[in-house]
């Protein structure tokens, strides 16, 4: 929650909300996930929907969903998501997201999992898998000799491709079906 959102709810003035927030930090009743963001220590968020509060816009893609989908057999140390925002990294609560800038016209092709209790933004698997090969069009990941693309719809991964407006995507998709 943000202290606009606590303010909302308690109805106090800004001063005494900074102020009980920032006790209430240094006390450990709350963390500080970054400035103006605070969890209960108790009743922590997830990673997923960390990730997904930190920065936003932003939805899981990349590295992170292609391993949660089985599309790669790494685990990747960091929670790695796209946004339409300047390229990022926070360090919270021990655990590093990343969060990777795609143009407006792509950021798409993503849905709101609420498997349990969570609620989180994340791409479709064809979808990560088309931001990632974005990412290796472009000279800043390696290619992945070892992506599993067997269950995947390949006319999806055809639609999101052109998204990006870059043949060299295209041609990445195309050399993996």
């Amino acid at each position: 929650f943000t202290p606009l959102e606590f303010a909302r709810i308690f109805q106090a003035p800004p001063h005494a909300i900074k102020y009980f927030l920032e006790t209430q930090v240094g006390e450990g009743l709350l963390i500080r996930l970054k400035k103006g963001l605070y969890a209960l220590k108790t009743d922590l968020p997830g990673d997923e929907e960390i990730a997904n509060a930190l920065y936003k816009p932003s939805y899981i893609s990349l590295e992170y969903a292609l391993a949660k989908y089985g599309i790669i057999p790494e685990s990747p140390y960091s929670i790695t998501s796209v946004t339409p925002n300047p390229t990022r990294v926070f360090t919270s609560v021990n655990q590093t997201y990343s969060y990777y800038t795609i143009k407006q016209e792509a950021y798409a092709g993503y849905f709101l999992d609420t498997a349990g209790e969570k609620r989180v933004l994340i791409a479709e698997p064809e979808k990560a898998l088309v931001d990632f090969l974005y990412f290796v069009s472009i000279g800043q990941r390696p290619l992945n000799d070892r992506t599993t693309i067997s269950k995947l719809d390949k006319n999806k991964l055809k639609a999101y491709a052109k998204f990006f407006e870059r043949g060299k995507v295209l041609e990445l998709v195309e050399g993996l079906l």
